[in-house]
């Protein structure tokens, strides 16, 4: 019998030690000791293993198995789980064994966006103040780290959960904290937060494939993302690019749903973004296997110098249209926050109002709380009464007012305060600014300057603010425009 080397017993060895590697269980970091799992769904726990292996996973009184497949994937799903704030064990059994400890159960959201999503409370109002009030230790947070790209959609990530604390909450968006804190006080369950942000960055990095695929004007988008090979070389201005590292290793873990802050890199767009918010929303809502994901954005706010000119159309106003358009997409909401913006910075510091309107919406509409008004007035119709105009709204509370907002202080109602930032036209499309008046539950627009009036503007400019209308529940009116190009 010939004897072996000693190299090549050496290479045996290895072979046989990395087939044992093999046979671990892994799983994905998202999946982790001090994770909130959604409550009321089925929720998906996967990972690797050996090819053949069998896993076992057991969490609150169940017991789920599966067989990982010839590329070592495996995935369960829980039964529906009730929310619990008593932190548990759940374990995941094969040739090796992992204990996820201190695991909650509650309500599941993910943060997403560019830089005023991605900012910390160490960059908002009293952040000191914020972050020592900021022990929650139901709340669970898990940051996306680093700002990463891949041209394939990525199985294995980063990040880790942590209990929010002062020391986590500084390093977590600070919106998504005040929305979550938001939540947690009323809905008294658990609630993780999952953020994954990126400055700078379009939408379409963030936008899936398959969300491309699903709308036909962006074809061509589609077709250059199709076109991507391992070793494509991408960048953060890449269609999917982002989405493929610090979206999809997240996927398909349960949860209620997003939150989104972003549009600022894309402020020279209109209609086209519209259709891309609609290419993201279908494209996340298939890669978490959720058809009912919630999604909530927020509109971006006033920013840059005033303009003294009526017809306005100035930078963000067709972005800000777009994003009101969007809203016809089932299941979603838009804060609007063009009275918190401030002219020489484009990262609000009053992240606390962000994300308690985001909160509004997720507590009217996903939860179910109907005695809360979501938003603002929005634009719902017109109709030309002689030389005036009556606007009608959806959302109109309790009344329509005229209002003030100073820094984190509730909105305060100015008696006999005159509505600022309407304009009017006939049909020579020549733009003045008009008088307006709450009149019930509508407002009145005129001019003596136009005798035919067609059609109204309001806050359609890049920086409205000195708009004012707002619902009693003081919340702004969202920026509209009746007529249409």
């Amino acid at each position: 019998m010939k004897k072996l080397s000693f190299a090549s017993l050496l290479t045996v060895l290895t072979f046989c030690l990395s087939q044992l590697g093999l046979a671990d269980v892994k799983l994905p970091p998202v999946i982790g000791s001090g994770m909130v799992l959604q409550r009321d769904m089925a929720v998906p726990v996967w990972g690797w293993a050996e090819a053949g292996e069998e896993v076992t996973v057991s969490f609150a009184g169940q017991t789920k198995k599966a067989k990982a497949s010839d590329d070592g994937k495996w995935i369960v799903k829980l039964d529906s789980l009730k929310a619990n704030a008593n932190g548990a064990t759940l374990t995941v059994s094969g040739k090796n064994k992992i204990n996820l400890d201190n695991v909650l159960v509650g309500e599941v959201w993910i943060c997403s966006g560019q830089s005023n999503m991605e900012w910390s409370i160490r960059q908002s109002m009293n952040p000191k103040e914020e972050a020592a009030a900021a022990n929650k230790p139901s709340i669970r947070l898990f940051n996306v780290p680093g700002h990463t790209v891949s041209p394939l959609p990525k199985d294995e990530g980063a990040g880790q959960w942590q209990v929010c604390d002062p020391n986590s909450v500084n390093n977590f968006s600070a919106v998504g904290y005040f929305f979550g804190r938001r939540l947690h006080k009323d809905l008294k369950v658990p609630v993780g937060l999952i953020g994954s942000n990126w400055g700078g960055t379009r939408i379409e990095p963030w936008t899936t494939l398959a969300g491309f695929e699903s709308v036909p004007e962006l074809s061509k988008i589609a077709d250059q993302v199709k076109n991507y090979k391992q070793d494509t070389r991408v960048g953060g201005g890449q269609p999917s690019a982002i989405y493929n590292s610090m979206v999809h290793p997240l996927t398909p873990f349960a949860m209620r749903g997003g939150i989104w802050y972003q549009g600022e890199s894309n402020g020279n767009e209109g209609i086209t973004y519209y259709q891309k918010k609609h290419a993201l929303v279908n494209g996340w809502r298939k890669a978490f296997q959720n058809k009912d994901l919630a999604f909530y954005w927020v509109q971006l706010a006033n920013f840059q110098k005033e303009s003294d000119k009526p017809e306005g159309g100035d930078g963000w106003a067709k972005l800000r249209e777009a994003q009101t358009q969007a809203l016809d997409i089932p299941g979603t909401g838009m804060a609007v926050i063009t009275d918190i913006g401030a002219a020489n910075d484009i990262h609000p510091r009053n992240k606390q109002d962000v994300g308690w309107r985001l909160a509004q919406w997720a507590l009217h509409q996903t939860y179910g709380q109907k005695d809360l008004v979501p938003s603002g007035p929005l634009y719902k119709s017109h109709k030309v009464e002689g030389n005036k105009i009556r606007l009608s709204f959806d959302h109109v509370g309790s009344g329509l007012i005229v209002g003030k907002k100073t820094g984190l202080e509730p909105t305060a109602e100015v008696k006999d305060g005159k509505l600022e930032h309407f304009s009017i036209s006939g049909k020579d499309n020549k733009w003045v600014w008009a008088d307006a008046k709450i009149d019930g539950q509508t407002v009145v627009v005129e001019s003596k300057e136009v005798s035919e009036p067609v059609a109204v503007r309001y806050g359609f400019t890049m920086n409205p603010a000195k708009a004012n209308l707002y619902n009693k529940e003081g919340l702004p009116a969202g920026p509209f425009r009746t007529d249409t190009e």
